[in-house]
């Protein structure tokens, strides 16, 4: 079992895990991960055993989620990708590929806009510009302070995942399911703040970084059309449909890798092909 660690800067304590030992060269790029409100770093375990083999992997509790801490507060998008560079910054990784889903998605966007320059590359899934309005995240926000955790967990199982996984497959729908009872509600709180404060709308054309794009065909959170508008917003970007509902990097976890590796893999390849033509017309 992997040995987890925290990363503190100022008042936010963040846990991560870090599997470098699996892909044998320190070189080896670098894969963070970021999880979906409600959830921690364990909802990448199905990308663990296919991704880690070929590349580091970098995946950490969002502050406020598992087992990372932050002040209790209404936070911003801001600081959640704050919180990102600040734990490059202590690992001492300059610059890494960077893969989100829901609010880890929209993570991923803000670090594409505002930090460029620390990424290889960035992976959304199952994310938009512009996730629910002010009024359904207050309203929500106001449910969980009142019921805690357990007065949204049913609903949002059913948005997270198809009739037919729930059916099927029960061991990683109960491990959700668990996720979000573990959560703590100022945590859950704090994060709905920041989904609720952000639109990225008018921002995302600004991306320059390759970016992959992937959403379950059957999301009912964030349907297949709010990652077509980021396909025509972000110039090259790729877009990818898989099965499933909005995790799709569980319910079809399969494509969802396959996916995911070609995209970095392919970049390398063109980034080392290029390196080799620059030191050929040196030479």
């Amino acid at each position: 079992m992997l040995k987890g660690h925290f990363a503190a800067s100022e008042d936010v304590r963040t846990y991560y895990q870090f599997e470098e030992g699996f892909a044998g060269a320190g070189d080896a790029p670098v894969l963070v991960f970021s999880h979906a409100l409600g959830a921690n770093l364990e909802l990448w375990d199905r990308q663990i055993a296919a991704l880690g083999s070929q590349m580091r992997v970098l995946r950490y509790d969002t502050r406020g989620h598992g087992k990372s801490t932050a002040p209790a507060g209404e936070w911003t998008l801001e600081y959640l990708g704050q919180d990102v560079l600040q734990l490059l910054d202590a690992l001492g990784i300059e610059k890494a590929h960077f893969c989100g889903i829901s609010l880890g998605g929209m993570t991923a966007q803000w670090l594409g806009i505002h930090a460029e320059h620390r990424f290889h590359s960035i992976i959304a899934a199952d994310t938009a510009a512009r996730i629910g309005t002010v009024a359904s995240w207050n309203e929500r926000i106001d449910e969980v302070r009142h019921g805690g955790m357990v007065s949204i967990v049913d609903r949002t199982i059913e948005r997270w995942y198809t009739a037919a996984f729930r059916e099927n497959e029960p061991l990683p729908v109960m491990k959700t399911r668990q996720m979000l009872l573990n959560t703590a509600v100022e945590g859950y709180v704090g994060c709905c703040a920041a989904l609720r404060d952000s639109d990225l709308t008018a921002a995302v054309g600004s991306i320059a970084l390759p970016t992959l794009l992937m959403t379950g065909a059957d999301d009912p959170v964030t349907p297949p059309r709010d990652s077509r508008f980021l396909e025509e917003q972000i110039d090259g970007a790729k877009y990818v449909e898989l099965m499933g509902a909005h995790l799709s990097n569980v319910e079809d976890a399969d494509a969802f890798n396959q996916e995911l590796l070609g995209f970095i893999q392919n970049l390398d390849s063109v980034s080392r092909t290029t390196r080799d033509l620059k030191k050929e017309n040196k030479g």
